[in-house]
């Protein structure tokens, strides 16, 4: 089974500043994965040609179950609100999805804690510090019926603010161990591979740095998993036509049926 997390950057390249949903075709098509976490991910934007892009890579996968939850509705750097889960069809979202070749047997969504109001943080782009406003933070969680059995896979984007993604990830953590295992645990966490390990309790199944694009020196990706019978055959960080993420990409064996823990 081949598992992959990816933050797409709206299928935008940093090359060239633009968005080509070829290139989001041809980026998914080569990543082959059974499962597909991916954030950072657009719905009716015009910077993203109004393109549902959940729809366009579940189609370059050949996915049969896939799910996208906004979280903010707007723009992103613009005029936006948190999402509720009840905007109409055509409004313009943001947020991630969850992608399987692998029918889903149910879907749930979950809305983590967020710093209420703005607040100051050194940013090192500008290289100052500036008042920012932290984003609404989601997870989607789906359990997969795969030919080695039941698996419950979630898929979020945390925090980038230090501390908080931390406290984030122990609700997330929490809420994951009331659901049917084997469990696995995907997505842009923005957090290092030992503080991830730290508050999960859950073995990664990669350790490979994946930011930035060009020369990764930092591991912001990762795949988890809470079933000690598995272990990773393979892994990769492929270079591809979009994003400044390179996506993580693991190749699982030693799944299979066990009683929900």
């Amino acid at each position: 089974m081949r598992l992959a997390t990816f933050n797409i950057l709206h299928a935008r390249s940093v090359r060239d500043g633009t968005v080509n949903l070829d290139r989001l075709r041809a980026a998914i098509h080569e990543l082959d994965a059974d499962v597909l976490a991916m954030q950072e991910v657009d719905c009716d934007q015009p910077r993203s040609e109004l393109a549902d892009l959940t729809a366009v890579a579940a189609e370059a996968m050949g996915a049969v179950s896939h799910r996208f939850v906004a979280a903010l509705s707007g723009t992103p750097g613009a005029t936006w609100i948190a999402a509720t889960g009840t905007e109409q069809p055509g409004t313009a979202a943001y947020g991630i999805a969850l992608l399987s070749r692998y029918p889903a047997r149910s879907w749930q969504v979950l809305r983590l804690p967020r710093i209420p109001m703005r607040f100051p943080m050194y940013l090192p782009g500008p290289g100052r510090v500036m008042v920012v406003r932290e984003e609404p933070r989601a997870v989607v969680v789906a359990q997969l019926e795969t030919p080695s059995g039941r698996l419950t896979v979630a898929n979020t984007h945390l925090s980038f603010v230090p501390g908080w993604n931390r406290l984030q990830l122990r609700r997330l953590r929490r809420d994951l161990a009331g659901m049917p295992g084997p469990r696995v645990l995907m997505g842009d966490l923005n957090m290092t591979p030992s503080a991830v390990a730290a508050d999960t309790r859950m073995r990664s199944m990669a350790t490979m740095p994946t930011f930035p694009v060009d020369q990764p020196s930092r591991q912001l990706d990762h795949i988890l998993v809470d079933d000690p019978a598995v272990h990773a055959r393979g892994c990769s960080t492929p270079l591809l036509p979009i994003s400044d993420h390179r996506p993580l990409v693991v190749d699982i064996d030693g799944f299979g049926t066990r009683s929900p823990g």
